[in-house]
């Protein structure tokens, strides 16, 4: 039986339609134009290490339910829940049809075919001191403000709050087999560094490439918690093919160094001097609230959330992790090859 993915075509998607195939598993890519994307996403999986001759496609979109003939499908193994409307000042309206309307399109279809659910939040659902500055008290939707939630932290970000709550109520109440895993940001392959430009890392690292991060954002223990792309796959795949798998998976590397050492690894690669200073982070988000200066500094000020002093457990993950003998690619190297890779593009 197939694996069905939506949002096959992005950059976490491509590499688990690579994984999964690379296991022999079938799968049915959930496209808008399927026509017109599949040999692009075939060539993909192909160029990834995978086999394209079993990635067959269905149309659907998640802004209206999902796939169009769902009655066509066949039984399905499981449903990977790649798919979001990603980006800064989104409109909120357009996100939660996409990120939460789209989920919770996508858990019917689960509780339809009786199969797992494996769904993409990220890793600030595991910082509770945050969530809590937000009003978001324990794993009930009802209760929030969602209101206040989205004009804090902006439409992308509450969005995928948003949708991990209301997924986890609806998992409890139908009892449904739910997995769910929390990305931190995806860095490159461990490989070559390959890293798609519309992933916030690069345009970090694009930034300290151009000169136009001269400071580092907060303090000596923020940091931006990394992933690489393959090994986060691998991690999705896994979580959708193993039985009983933890609930929650962390994809987290604990090792990630602070911001200050991330950006010194970078900085080796691009033969640049790595910046010195801090500036404290309510002062960079006032900067970018005067008109002009987020595009100067090719920052916005939704990216800041995810800057964070907090240390995460990942002890749960750690162990799923070796009993699926899948080990974390050296941080460090991996940052390296990003920058690399961010410096030839």
């Amino acid at each position: 039986m197939p694996i069905m993915i939506t949002g096959s075509t992005g950059f976490i998607g491509r590499h688990v339609c690579a994984a999964l195939t690379r296991d022999s598993h079938p799968i049915l890519a959930m496209l808008r134009d399927p026509d017109g994307q599949i040999q692009s996403l075939r060539a993909s999986v192909d160029k990834l290490g995978g086999n394209s001759e079993l990635v067959s496609p269905i149309a659907g979109d998640l802004d209206q339910g999902g796939p169009n003939n769902p009655d066509s499908l066949v039984s399905l193994t499981s449903i990977i829940h790649c798919g979001a409307r990603f980006g800064w000042q989104l409109d909120k309206e357009n996100a939660r049809r996409t990120n939460v309307g789209g989920s919770l399109a996508m858990a019917g279809l689960a509780r339809r075919h009786n199969c797992r659910l494996v769904s993409i939040s990220g890793f600030m659902l595991e910082n509770t001191g945050h969530l809590e500055q937000l009003g978001v008290y324990g794993e009930t939707p009802d209760s929030v403000d969602w209101n206040r939630v989205y004009r804090k932290v902006g439409a992308y970000e509450a969005s995928k709050i948003e949708a991990a709550l209301q997924l986890r109520a609806h998992s409890r109440e139908q009892d449904l087999d739910h997995i769910e895993i929390q990305p931190a940001t995806v860095a490159g392959h461990s490989g070559n560094g390959e890293l798609d430009p519309t992933q916030p890392l690069h345009t970090l690292l694009d930034n300290l490439r151009s000169g136009k991060l001269t400071m580092i954002p907060g303090s000596p223990d923020h940091w931006l918690p990394l992933v690489a792309v393959d090994h986060l796959a691998e991690t999705i795949a896994r979580a959708a093919t193993t039985d009983r798998p933890p609930s929650r998976l962390l994809a987290l590397d604990p090792g990630t160094p602070n911001l200050q050492g991330l950006l010194a690894i970078a900085a080796k690669a691009f033969n640049r001097r790595p910046p010195k200073y801090h500036i404290p982070i309510p002062v960079l988000a006032a900067l970018l609230r005067i008109p002009g200066i987020p595009a100067l500094m090719n920052t916005q000020a939704e990216t800041l959330h995810f800057l964070q002093p907090t240390r995460f457990d990942t002890s749960a993950t750690d162990l799923f992790l070796e009993e699926q003998k899948l080990s974390r690619p050296p941080i460090g190297e991996v940052i390296y090859a990003t920058a690399n890779y961010v410096q030839s593009a």
